[in-house]
């Protein structure tokens, strides 16, 4: 059923003296009377011809007549209403400026209409301020832009009530969307690093984040991210996997590099002589870090002396050894290490050149000191 303030389409029939004839549907015309086609523009009358469509506001559902009278003119002034209901339908986000503000919130400008966004409603209004403060916030909106949603549109009552809050979330989930969709898993990306915790790193790819897991930070094993990285370098990742539906993003920092076993031979012979540092004692040997991410295994058959009963009795953990290579198997990744096949003259040779070192460090060490008590 019709009523005063409907706004309907419909279709010109004809235009003459009188007015204007619109066909809505129903068993009668509508008429628009003259008198409302003066109030429209010029360029809006001469667009009134028949066939074409137009929206009409029902002005009186049945005069003394029996017609139907409509307000083209009324619809026009209500255009803005027609699309507020539009923008709250669609859940769509749109752009308004700020043109005032009062004790609850900011208004909007809305083509004629004014729009009203609630403090709770604005983005990064503090949950605890004086009314001072308030007042300052919100006089700092004035002449901004904001992305702005339709949460109620009530023609009749005259109410717009927008919300900044709702459109920011709705725009960051858009983003975050269109960021994960232009990733390709297999791809290499240059971002920043956001931020490090226990499990893993944040990189911002320009867009949104992604998250390096600890284990893939580097081929070796490492207690935290920040052995590896530092909040603010740029780097460059491999996307490792992309969850689209979740909108997360896996990345790799340690494919961006070979694993070192694949090029173990470039670096290491048989029967060549390394230094390595002890990582793990266990009953049938050691385990020995030659370089990051290759181990290889001192069994307690290639330790010197009785130290077969019990390997703790010659090494530890955290100690440098001079060893040899035994055997190198590159596709079980596997270094087989000998500390009795160092020769004695090798070893002595050895521990020779790290007290040399030692003491060069410890040389360099006081000269730093005398230097700084000089400065000082």
């Amino acid at each position: 059923m019709l009523q005063r303030g409907d706004i309907r389409e419909g279709t010109i029939l004809s235009v003459d003296e009188e007015g204007a004839r619109v066909d809505l549907g129903f068993e009668h015309t509508a008429l628009v009377p003259a008198h409302d086609l003066e109030k429209l523009s010029s360029d809006r009358r001469e667009d009134l011809r028949a066939g074409e469509p137009v929206s009409v506001y029902i002005t009186t559902p049945e005069d003394r007549k029996g017609d139907l009278v409509v307000s083209i003119h009324q619809a026009v002034l209500n255009e803005k209403w027609l699309e507020a209901e539009q923008l709250k339908e669609s859940a769509a986000i749109w752009e308004g400026k700020v043109t005032g503000y009062n004790q609850g919130g900011v208004i909007v400008a809305f083509g004629r209409l004014r729009g009203f966004v609630p403090i709770s409603h604005l983005r990064g209004m503090p949950r605890r301020a004086n009314s001072a403060q308030i007042r300052e916030l919100l006089g700092n909106y004035v002449g901004r832009t904001l992305p702005l949603r339709v949460i109620e549109a009530d023609r009749r009552r005259r109410r717009l009530i927008l919300s900044h809050r709702l459109a920011y979330q709705q725009w960051r989930q858009q983003q975050r969307q269109a960021f994960v969709d232009s990733l390709k898993e297999g791809e290499v990306r240059t971002g920043r690093v956001r931020d490090l915790r226990d499990f893993g790193a944040f990189v911002d790819l320009g867009g949104g984040d992604g998250l390096i897991h600890i284990s893939e930070l580097a081929w070796h094993r490492i207690n935290h991210p920040k052995e590896v990285l530092r909040v603010g370098q740029h780097v460059q990742v491999y996307i490792l996997k992309v969850n689209r539906r979740r909108k997360r993003v896996s990345l790799s920092l340690k494919r961006m590099t070979p694993h070192p076993w694949s090029t173990i031979h470039e670096r290491y012979q048989v029967d060549q002589l390394v230094e390595g540092r002890i990582t793990r004692v266990v009953s049938f040997g050691g385990f020995v870090e030659l370089e990051p991410g290759i181990e290889g295994l001192l069994h307690v058959r290639q330790l010197p002396g009785t130290a077969r009963d019990d390997p703790n009795n010659v090494i530890a953990e955290g100690e440098a050894h001079l060893l040899r290579i035994l055997d190198i198997d590159a596709e079980r990744r596997r270094i087989r290490l000998s500390m009795r096949a160092v020769k004695p003259e090798e070893q002595m040779e050895w521990m020779a050149a790290h007290a040399e070192k030692a003491s060069a460090l410890v040389e360099e060490t006081i000269g730093l000191a005398e230097l700084i008590d000089e400065e000082e």
